[in-house]
């Protein structure tokens, strides 16, 4: 029973991964293209195989056992609407994929001591930075919730990262036509149709600049920097003092959605230890991708906010917007995302 909740739980983390929105302190013009393969083993309540792909941490597509690949965003739908050949590929390679995940596993359990369910992962993809031009490729696997085996790009060979994975490294390393068929996805054609992608979806490239508040409380509680209504999600934001960008006595809070399919984060600025008189040696910096100038506001009492009529608004819609996206959120996150809105809307009650 605890084999099969951890199996469980993992999956259920490996499902999250789909949704989560980027982590902080991402590079802001670095793009990725990410499929993640899940295959199950011994667990009735979900899909045999599962595959995603991701643009910029946005699922643009979807496939399982149970269905064809489809489109999941507006623009990916009028992309393969014009060129339907493209789906056809997905659509037939989340089949082999399938069938290759099936005949992996069954190698995998041939080989263990545990009997019950097992779930393979496979997150290859590339990035491509477009300041640069670089791409980097990655392709790696994990099973039971450990790392198994990963590309060496440098050599085109199979890294063993278990001493498990040591037979699967020496078998796939043999196949040669198999090495050059992911060569030439993770080189060429992974990086060209990120960049296809980047440039055929609209949604990455409008931008709309927020509005940024300074809130706070009382007297004595920590200042928030508050943007909104800003689009994409691609977007950073920190306090400096002096111009260097500070971390102690600073917490930062997740990327929100609003009712408008714009955007929110804050950051709060503990300023407990912070003497009035060198308030004006802080400043907070918003920055967005695809916005060359970022937007400072600078930590001055007279720019403070304590409209706690309009924070309550602004966080039910967030409440709302969040449990009105379960496709696009897992529960976990859903949950946190709730808890961190009443927390900030109970700080200014």
């Amino acid at each position: 029973m605890k084999s099969n909740l951890k199996i469980r739980n993992l999956l259920k983390l490996s499902l999250s991964v789909m949704f989560l929105d980027p982590s902080s302190h991402r590079h802001l013009m670095r793009h990725s293209l990410k499929y993640l393969l899940i295959g199950t083993s011994g667990l009735p309540d979900f899909p045999e195989f599962m595959a995603t792909a991701t643009v910029d941490e946005v699922q643009v597509g979807y496939c399982d056992s149970n269905k064809k690949a489809e489109p999941k965003q507006e623009w990916a739908k009028e992309l393969v609407k014009n060129d339907s050949g493209h789906l056809d590929w997905y659509s037939e390679r989340c089949l082999l994929h399938q069938q290759a995940f099936r005949l992996s596993m069954d190698n995998l359990k041939q080989g263990s001591d545990t009997e019950g369910p097992h779930v393979l992962q496979r997150l290859t993809g590339c990035e491509w930075d477009d300041e640069t031009g670089e791409t980097k490729g990655f392709d790696q696997f994990g099973y039971d919730g450990e790392d198994f085996i990963s590309l060496d790009l440098k050599t085109f060979t199979w890294i063993a990262l278990t001493p498990k994975a040591v037979n699967t490294k020496l078998n796939w390393d043999a196949n040669i036509g198999l090495l050059e068929e992911n060569k030439k996805f993770l080189n060429y054609q992974y990086p060209d149709w990120l960049k296809m992608y980047v440039h055929h979806g609209r949604f990455l490239q409008r931008t709309k600049k927020p509005s940024v508040s300074l809130l706070q409380r009382t007297p004595s509680s920590p200042i928030s920097c508050f943007a909104t209504h800003f689009y994409p999600d691609r977007a950073e934001m920190f306090w400096r003092k002096d111009g260097e960008e500070i971390h102690e006595g600073v917490e930062k809070g997740d990327i929100l959605p609003n009712n408008d399919e714009t955007f929110q984060m804050s950051v709060e600025l503990n300023i407990s230890s912070i003497k009035f008189e060198d308030w004006k040696r802080y400043d907070c910096v918003f920055q967005l991708s695809g916005i060359k100038d970022d937007l400072i506001i600078k930590l001055n009492k007279a720019l403070i906010r304590t409209n706690r009529g309009e924070i309550h608004f602004i966080y039910i819609s967030v409440i709302c917007k969040i449990i009105n996206r379960p496709s696009k959120i897992p529960s976990q996150k859903i949950q946190k995302l709730i808890l961190k809105s009443i927390n900030i809307m109970l700080l200014f009650s």
